[in-house]
């Protein structure tokens, strides 16, 4: 029976995945970790431990004494917060996967995923149709330890055969919980204070179109992709993944159509200049050929689902 972990569940990724998991696996087939345990009553509908990712020693006693065969391991530092305290993010970010990987190199979990970000590119990238295996030169130290973290994944598949599959997130919107420090966070505020009917204050420009996903694709992607045969994985960094692009002016005029009074001024700070180093757009064309991945949210729909999904817990 497979039995999955999710390192990292009270965050925003982590409390859809948790949620997604229970609606494909079971309640029981799932369990959720982090240093805090999550508000979100369906959350803990599922079993949760208590675990600090960067102690290697807690991380393999709970995967020896838990039985799991998949851990999703979902600890970092984002972006925005990883520049306020660089060496904080780099800590965090790269000890708590290395441990997992040395775990899984001793046998105490079958698969690994771990996510990575359209931040692992920097502003010599291609803007349009970023493609695979565009050159990684990252402004953060969140996207810098990205890319450590993609060439480790593989290292580790190529030197110990430890099946570790990952995407190249965008920007991911979802209604369960508050941003968590991410420059493409702006996005999730300003639906927040849409519904307040409240002013929103942008931090971008107003024309810096940036990849953005729903949370229901991002997990739909991310458990399809663990179900895929092993021999159909052929990247071993990280899969680029599209959903749809958008400007925080384009967001607007979505909102907009929803709610008519809602309006934006944009006052850009350091944030704008990460934004500015990332790609317009995504080709994912190799997660679409190897794992048939197809993503269902168009920028509409995507602001549709999220003023509804609000409107249920504000």
């Amino acid at each position: 029976m497979e039995k999955h972990l999710v390192i990292g569940a009270s965050g925003q990724l982590g409390i859809e995945l948790i949620i997604g998991m229970q609606t494909r696996y079971g309640i029981h087939a799932v369990v959720a970790s982090d240093i805090r345990k999550s508000n979100d009553k369906d959350v803990n509908r599922s079993e949760f431990i208590s675990l600090d990712a960067t102690d290697i020693e807690a991380v393999r006693k709970t995967l020896q004494q838990g039985g799991f065969t998949h851990v999703y391991h979902l600890v970092a530092m984002l972006s925005a917060k990883g520049e306020e305290n660089p060496i904080a993010g780099w800590d965090l970010n790269m000890k708590s996967l290395l441990n997992v990987l040395e775990c899984a190199k001793e046998g105490l979990v079958q698969k690994v995923f771990w996510p990575s970000s359209i931040a692992v590119f920097g502003p010599n990238a291609p803007k349009i149709k970023t493609s695979q295996d565009t050159f990684c030169d990252p402004t953060t130290v969140y996207g810098v330890s990205k890319v450590a973290g993609e060439l480790w994944a593989k290292y580790y598949f190529e030197h110990y055969g430890v099946d570790v599959r990952s995407i190249r997130y965008p920007g991911l919107i979802g209604h369960r919980s508050q941003p968590g420090g991410g420059t493409t966070d702006y996005a999730v505020e300003a639906f927040y204070r849409a519904l307040d009917k409240k002013p929103f204050v942008c931090y971008l420009d107003k024309d810096e179109a940036l990849p953005m996903m729903h949370m229901d694709d991002a997990v739909r992607a991310t458990l399809d992709l663990m179900e895929a045969p092993k021999q159909e994985i052929k990247t071993r960094t990280s899969y680029n993944l599209s959903g749809c692009s958008f400007s925080p002016s384009e967001l607007n005029e979505e909102i907009f159509k929803f709610v008519s009074d809602f309006k934006t001024e944009y006052k850009p700070d350091y944030r704008q200049k990460i934004a500015a180093s990332w790609p317009d757009s995504i080709d994912d064309s190799e997660a679409k050929n190897d794992w048939d991945w197809k993503p269902k949210f168009t920028t509409t729909k995507l602001v549709e689902q999220m003023l509804e999904g609000l409107k249920s817990i504000v």
